[in-house]
């Protein structure tokens, strides 16, 4: 049997090329004592992934030139030799860019395809689902009445932000996203306030203009212009959680700070980073919780569905580019 998987063959610099990468046939693996042999189904492309695709010291160590990339996947398990897991269970696990993956038991979480569809678990009740529940409510500190603005809010995590803050009482929710398409389905679908397209004109004047009393909330998924434009219409005491800075992951020169960060004296404002990795404490909570809600249609999501593991580059380079709604995930 074969096994197809992506290998990193050199360090992208700046925008990722196809040549940096290789599809590669292998055997497929033998799973060892207190390991399953997992058949993937769905692989989950990520654009935290294009950091670990430089040598550069980060809070993820990087893809090892030469060998398989690794990521999230939900699969079957079509071998075992672990206690607790048995052939016909569906798992989540860290070893996707691969059609088989040998997991250690103990790294792999059964999932019931029953209760969600197996790709939710990579998304919307997944770690994308974690993120978004902890950095507004832990991070971003969300209260009952708060002005909330996401950016890259059709995207995965925002999305989910934007529907968690309004089901939790938020006074006006604002979303920013790269198309027409994107801006209504924030106010048709997700219930957004209001929302812009962020191509249409300069950041800080559409966001004034849909949050005309200031924000006290901003979820970064973009940093750039978004981070500043935010620090500009920051209410007093306002909180602003970086998720993510995407406008600048394939930048080749540092990107210039906001010019305006003195504004946080003003507001007695506050920035902080978060990575989801420190908060999976809050995972019983956050499936007791949001469950409920997608199950209900409360909650509601999208996914971009690429199909065939030989698209799994390219569907990537769709998330870096914006090509998705909702979250990105490729069908095996």
């Amino acid at each position: 049997m074969i096994n197809r998987e992506w290998h990193l063959l050199s360090r992208p610099v700046g925008w990722p090329k196809p040549e940096d990468f290789a599809l590669v046939e292998a055997p497929v693996p033998t799973p060892g004592e207190g390991q399953v042999l997992v058949r993937n189904k769905y692989l989950s492309v990520d654009p935290y992934m294009r950091g670990r695709m430089s040598a550069a010291k980060s809070y993820a160590a990087p893809f090892e030139l030469g060998k398989v990339m690794q990521g999230g996947a939900v699969g079957e398990v079509v071998e075992s030799r672990a206690e607790g897991l048995s052939v016909g269970d569906h798992v989540l696990h860290f070893s996707g860019w691969r059609e088989y993956a040998a997991v250690d038991a103990k790294n792999a979480v059964k999932v019931d395809p029953e209760a969600a569809p197996l790709s939710a678990y990579l998304g919307v009740l997944g770690m994308t689902g974690l993120t978004a529940y902890a950095g507004l409510l832990r991070t971003a500190s969300f209260k009952e009445g708060d002005s909330v603005f996401v950016s890259g809010a059709a995207g995965a995590v925002g999305s989910q932000v934007g529907q968690i803050a309004r089901l939790k009482g938020a006074s006006r929710v604002i979303g920013s996203a790269g198309s027409d398409e994107k801006v209504r389905l924030l106010l048709d679908e997700y219930g957004f306030d209001a929302a812009f397209n962020y191509k249409n004109g300069p950041v800080a004047e559409q966001l004034r203009e849909a949050a005309p009393d200031g924000v006290d909330v901003y979820f970064d998924n973009v940093g750039g212009d978004h981070l500043e434009a935010a620090i500009g219409s920051l209410n007093q005491g306002g909180r602003i959680a970086v998720c993510g800075m995407i406008s600048v992951y394939n930048n080749t020169e540092p990107a210039p700070g906001p010019k305006n960060l003195a504004r946080l004296i003003q507001t007695r404002g506050r920035i902080e980073g978060f990575l989801v990795g420190d908060h999976y404490d809050l995972q019983p909570q956050f499936v007791q919780e949001v469950g409920p809600w997608v199950a209900s249609g409360a909650l509601k999501y999208r996914e971009t569905v690429v199909e065939g593991i030989e698209n799994n580059l390219e569907a990537f380079l769709g998330v870096l580019r914006g090509d998705n709604i909702g979250k990105m995930v490729v069908k095996l």
